[in-house]
């Protein structure tokens, strides 16, 4: 039936042509024989973790940066000097990397926005009429005389990229603009890239290190190591990496991990199920090829299906061995090093309520973790989810309520509540002009160890964390993964009972994050540590066995993933992706029929239905009569993102409403 062309151009023309491009920042080489091409019209991903050469390559397209071999051409203009860069910048939006970091803190959202605007030379009159219209599609306009610094995470990047389309430029360039930002906002920055798309046929060349948007782009190239390690159609990519997923809940778990990692390399715990990469087999052999290994063990919800980008990536890696999955920190724990706590609640919160001045940040919340549990505490970006951590970890008092941690009352404990928890913020905690070691024993002396125990606990750690040949490596020095994993070795080398982890994985790639959870995992099964984390990784929260959900400083919901899931599909139906030869005109078709959900993915339009059958032939009708063929319309499998978009909209929804 043929692969769905682009809307905006029947030929596409390039916008960007990049030619065997490499930049070097002293001895270090960051970007290597680079080639790409970015065309009319079209939404093209760079996707790799940090230090791949993704906002280097970037920078020097935006003509912000110098570079030392190969070529660059945008709009037909070599990129080889600062007049040349002069000649196309009226035609760029270029947003860098980082929360507001082009914003100014004590200017209001609107006075952020005219400031930008009087730099890019925008008419008075023509400014009112794009500002407001800007405001309305971010839904920033209720903020529009609040100060920037002020602003959630999500609020910021909105505002940044208002500031970045105030002139209207043909191609925008932004670089991570969705990090650190909650799924809500993610949601919307798409939103806004289709309807630009639709309206204004606009070029975009965007970097993530969220693996599951990748399916958003026309075209993606997935950067590794200052290399493009494989670029074309999202599909494309997929095929470069044959294989099929397996899912399944197996009893005892841990057992059948250590079983089956002895026959497939890409394997991960997500909450109760396992989830396994088979290289080169359709769904049903590798089916049969996964239940054979385990025989004697209690299977059931077995699935089998084909693979996500984030799978294939990892599996490309693999393959060309830039990458080692198992390393021996995988199975390194001791089940004597740390002592076991007795079943039961690791956490309890009762009606934890926390005041500044007039603003309730954390409003009655009440929740239980028990011991050895995986407990994902998620929520949109000033939810109330760190100020609920730092009450229950003694750093901050509760206005009212109460908290038990580790058998603990956390406002009155001191000192017995940070003996018996570890925590990790977001920032990682570690001091960067340390070694390695050095980290280690710094916390193990805070902790009050001994030297025995130091000399014992820091063995442990370096093991556990997969961290021998690092030991005198200073902090800074270390890729964000590995430091990712010193950082959880400072928080555990007391042997607590309890671990807080607020978004521990910002920013660290696929490869570390699975590493990371492997670790966590096997101190939640194994040493029966209970785990409670917050994190804007939707593919993450599919990894917790429980999960409570915040919104405006109160819980909303609280049950397991799957559970979530099968609600979301009784309440909204089922999630459906359409394929078509013009999926812009079909977004906008769907949108004006009121379909649930509907939001653009790439190519696809995914949206939700109560009736399949229905459904697809109303579809069908629909988009035939304005001259769109419906390639395909299949079912999809609700994910935590869906959960978490559709509650908070629908809870933002009736809070507008009133």
């Amino acid at each position: 039936m043929g692969q769905p062309t682009l809307v905006n151009e029947a030929v596409p023309s390039p916008i960007v042509r990049v030619r065997d491009f490499s930049k070097s920042y002293r001895k270090q080489l960051a970007v290597d024989g680079v080639d790409l091409t970015v065309n009319a019209g079209e939404i093209y991903g760079l996707i790799g973790p940090d230090g791949s050469g993704k906002s280097t390559l970037m920078k020097a397209i935006a003509g912000v940066l110098t570079y030392d071999g190969g070529q660059i051409d945008v709009f037909g203009e070599t990129i080889d000097s600062e007049a040349a860069a002069e000649k196309i910048k009226g035609r760029i939006g270029f947003m860098p990397q980082g929360l507001g970091l082009n914003l100014y803190g004590e200017l209001s959202v609107e006075e952020n926005i005219d400031f930008f605007a009087q730099l890019r030379d925008v008419p008075a009159d023509v400014l009112l009429e794009r500002k407001s219209k800007l405001l309305a599609m971010t839904r920033l306009t209720p903020f529009a005389k609040r100060p920037m610094k002020l602003l959630s995470g999500g609020m910021k990047q909105k505002l940044g990229l208002v500031c970045t389309l105030i002139h209207e430029p043909s191609l925008i360039i932004l670089d991570e603009p969705t990090t650190g930002v909650d799924p809500v906002s993610r949601r919307d920055f798409w939103a806004i890239l289709a309807t630009l798309l639709r309206e204004k046929g606009v070029t975009a060349l965007i970097s993530t290190a969220y693996m599951d948007e990748a399916t958003r782009f026309h075209r993606l190239s997935l950067m590794h190591d200052s290399k493009v390690l494989a670029s074309g159609e999202p599909e494309t990519i997929l095929q470069q990496a044959p294989g099929s997923i397996v899912e399944l809940r197996v009893e005892p778990q841990i057992e059948a991990l250590d079983k089956l990692k002895n026959c497939f390399n890409q394997i991960e715990a997500m909450g109760p199920r396992l989830k396994i990469f088979v290289d080169d087999l359709s769904p049903e052999d590798a089916k049969k090829a996964v239940t054979e290994i385990i025989p004697d063990m209690m299977v059931s919800d077995l699935y089998a299906g084909t693979p996500e980008l984030e799978d294939a990536f990892v599996s490309l890696l693999r393959k060309r061995k830039l990458v080692e999955l198992n390393n021996e920190s995988n199975q390194a724990l001791e089940r004597s090093t740390i002592t076991k706590a007795e079943n039961g609640l690791a956490i309890e919160a009762k009606k934890l309520t926390r005041d500044f001045d007039a603003f309730r940040a954390v409003d009655g919340v009440s929740f239980q973790v028990k011991q050895g549990e995986i407990f994902g505490l998620l929520g949109a970006n000033g939810a109330g989810k760190t100020t609920a951590i730092r009450m229950l970890t003694g750093i901050l008092k509760p206005t009212q309520g109460t908290g038990l941690v580790a058998g603990a009352d956390m406002r009155r404990a001191g000192w017995a509540i940070k003996e018996r928890i570890g925590y990790m913020s977001q920032a990682f905690s570690l001091y960067l002009d340390l070694s390695v070691l050095e980290n280690i024993r710094l916390y193990a002396g805070i902790y009050g160890l001994n030297s025995q125990q130091t000399v014992e606990r820091t063995a442990w750690v370096i093991k556990m964390a997969g961290l021998k040949g690092f030991e005198k490596n200073r902090a800074v020095s270390l890729p964000m993964g590995i430091r990712q994993r010193l950082a959880l070795g400072c928080a555990l080398v007391h042997r607590p009972k309890v671990l807080f982890l607020d978004e521990p994985t910002s920013g660290v790639d696929p490869i570390g994050r699975r590493l990371f959870w492997d670790i966590l995992v096997r101190l939640s099964r194994e040493e029966n540590i209970a785990v409670l984390v917050t994190t804007h990784y939707m593919t993450e929260a599919e990894h917790c066995d429980h999960i409570v959900l915040m919104y405006a400083g109160k819980v909303v919901e609280d049950d397991t993933p799957d559970a979530m899931k099968r609600a979301l599909q009784t309440e909204a139906g089922q999630l459906l992706e359409v394929v078509t030869d013009k999926p812009l005109i079909a977004l906008e078709q769907l949108e004006k029929s009121h379909f649930e959900g509907a939001a653009l993915f790439g190519k696809r339009v995914h949206l939700f239905v109560q009736n399949v059958d229905q459904a697809t032939g109303q579809i069908n009708a629909l988009l035939a009569k304005v001259g769109v063929k419906v390639i395909s319309i299949n079912r999809r499998p609700a994910t935590m993102e869906d959960v978490f978009v559709y509650r908070v909209l629908a809870l933002e929804s009736k809070v507008n409403e009133l």
